[in-house]
């Protein structure tokens, strides 16, 4: 059973959201503050993913014209785990990374 914290991935992995990472988010990230559901919505409803540059993925989540928020998480074999988002409106930059889901695009 998965934690009212957690999220389930496309590849149907719970992925947590650990209070350090929390935290860090908080920190780094003060306008995602108010943004916990939205960023555990995008990993479970994502717009599209991308895969990073060391094997994490990287969930996009269009919230209003031109801004998106970007949810960075790891998949183990059972489970995962976030381990950073942002906002950004630089979509393109993303767009070059290797597209992972959905497939048709």
């Amino acid at each position: 059973m998965t934690d009212p914290t957690d999220a389930i991935s496309k590849n149907g992995i719970p992925i947590r959201l650990p209070d350090e990472r929390w935290s860090h988010i908080m920190e780094e990230y003060g306008e995602l503050a108010l943004m916990r559901e939205q960023i555990l919505l995008t990993i479970s409803d994502p717009d599209r993913i991308f895969l990073g540059n060391f094997g994490e993925f990287m969930a996009i989540h269009e919230i209003e014209a031109g801004k998106y928020i970007v949810v960075v998480y790891r998949e183990l074999e059972d489970d995962g785990f976030i381990i950073t988002a942002f906002l950004t409106r630089r979509i393109r930059s993303l767009e070059k990374r290797v597209h992972i889901w959905p497939s048709s695009v």
